[in-house]
């Protein structure tokens, strides 16, 4: 199985991460696409040039910056793989949890923003969510590669188990009476954020420990899911310091 995968940064981060790679494609030679070339040609992967064209007919993303890689689909880790990689830190699993967001370039935004904040890992269900497909990671700018996602069946029953872990669950709700810069964040943490038009659903907030919410002054009574994660996972950054 394979994937195609856009644009000169997460190309360079591909190569930089050891991901398999089968060709390049490319349009022209200059400045950073002279770099990607040499990298190839030290890993032994095929290059081929091609005209603009071809390029845009395989674009999914409209931003292909005259790069694009012929890539294996991205593994997905288990949840047990994102804890024990926490605990090789010697950290408090810090897990983000996103309930049915379908949107590619919210995915991929989110996961910028966790790789960054050091976030151990992030959960999606498997139906009625996007994948780690080319805008995912065309939008993560590269953190794609490093960042652990797990897929699963149940997201409700997940927290459930995570929850024996010692992890608190904070989901971001409209009925929360909490504000998101409220919460103690001491521990293993959990941020659970919900789809672009429903939120998170009443079922996984049941079983969240706290149910929290950004204040909004404006006429806009919600924020794009993938502004609002960032909030508040740099907001537990600053209160672990």
């Amino acid at each position: 199985m394979s994937d195609i995968l856009e644009g000169r940064n997460p190309i360079t981060e591909a190569l930089k991460a050891d991901r398999d790679i089968d060709k390049i494609l490319f349009s022209g030679v200059d400045g950073s696409i002279k770099k990607i070339l040499g990298m190839a040609k030290d890993k032994g992967i095929l290059t081929v040039k091609a005209d603009r064209k071809k390029l845009d007919d395989l674009s999914e993303t409209g931003n292909h910056q005259g790069v694009i890689a012929y890539v294996s689909a991205h593994r997905y880790y288990s949840v047990e793989e994102i804890l024990e990689y926490a605990k090789s830190k010697g950290e408090s699993p810090f897990i983000v949890v996103l309930d049915e967001i379908e949107d590619p370039h919210n995915l991929g935004s989110i996961m910028r923003s966790a790789e960054g904040a050091g976030v151990h890992g992030i959960i999606i269900p498997k139906r009625h969510s996007v994948g780690l497909n080319s805008t995912v990671a065309k939008t993560s700018a590269g953190a794609v590669e490093y960042m652990r996602v797990a897929k699963v069946s149940n997201i409700a029953s997940t927290i459930e188990k995570l929850k024996k872990e010692g992890i608190w669950f904070y989901a971001t709700h409209q009925d929360a009476t909490m504000g998101y810069d409220e919460a103690d964040y001491s521990g293993g943490v959990g941020i659970v954020i919900g789809s672009e038009g429903k939120g998170v659903s009443r079922i996984v907030a049941e079983k969240c420990d706290f149910l929290i919410s950004i204040p909004m002054k404006g006429r806009i009574n919600s924020l794009n899911a993938s502004v609002a994660a960032g909030i508040i996972i740099y907001s537990v950054i600053n209160k672990k310091g």
